[in-house]
């Protein structure tokens, strides 16, 4: 069953791949250092500017064999209220090989996720949380800011590589409660991190206590550094007054 929960997972996330394709021009690239062969031994993603449920979109910038790791050995951690939705929870259900729902609280749902994690498994997380409206600001009116599981994944996953994926936000192709658009571009730049190094970088400023909130902090600015918003979408907000090199993978 297992095996077959792979092939289907595989079979939905390619066909996904390729409508991608169709509907929307993927400007996608990689930035700073980046290995001869980015896509080896990748145990951790980090989505950064959350902004729809839109984006499985970006399977269209990524290998096959990208896709297969996630089928395969795939960890996402998904809001519960989103698995629950009718169709859309269902759709989410088979877009890694162990989607867990969670509370987006640090209790048995969460540690479920940690539980999950073996040294094969490729972790993807939106270390953020929830989404961000077309404000600027989360639902609630609060602004961005990266929550600290996602320093508890880094830690259990050890070593390994991490991609840290900088989205262009989506609400030019998506606003959540409205119709999306077709035919238009899609923006990602992705950096490869050495996990153990990373670690390493962040404990050495202040040790275990301050390594949650090291990490929390270097994302949040890391994002504001690179999450450079397409501009139909940031022309969408003005109008409204709300204030590379290409690797082909």
């Amino acid at each position: 069953m297992t095996f077959l929960r792979s092939v289907a997972v595989f079979s939905l996330l390619n066909n996904l791949k390729y409508l991608s394709r169709i509907f929307y021009k993927q400007d996608f690239a990689f930035i700073g250092d980046t290995p001869s062969d980015p896509w080896d031994n990748i145990r951790l993603v980090v989505f950064l500017n959350h902004t729809s449920l839109f984006e499985p979109v970006f399977l269209g910038a990524v290998p096959p064999r990208f896709i297969w790791r996630l089928a395969a050995h795939g960890v996402i951690p998904a809001a519960d209220k989103t698995t629950e939705r009718p169709l859309v929870g269902l759709v989410f259900k088979f877009v890694a090989h162990h989607v867990i729902p969670i509370t987006r609280q640090r209790d048995h749902t969460w540690f479920a996720v940690l539980n999950q994690i073996d040294p094969k498994s490729m972790v993807v997380i939106a270390p953020e949380g929830r989404m961000k409206r077309a404000t600027g600001l989360d639902v609630h009116g609060n602004p961005m800011t990266v929550r600290g599981g996602v320093a508890d994944v880094l830690q259990a996953v050890g070593h390994g590589r991490m991609l840290i994926a900088y989205s262009g936000g989506l609400h030019h192709v998506q606003v959540p409660g409205h119709i999306p658009n077709v035919f238009t571009k899609v923006r990602l730049r992705v950096e490869n991190v050495d996990i153990a190094r990373y670690i390493a970088e962040q404990m050495a400023k202040g040790g275990p206590e301050q390594f949650k909130r090291n990490v929390m902090s270097d994302l949040e600015q890391r994002r504001d550094t690179y999450c450079v918003e397409d501009a139909r979408s940031a022309d969408s907000k003005s109008a409204s007054g709300i204030g590379s090199l290409n690797r082909n993978p």
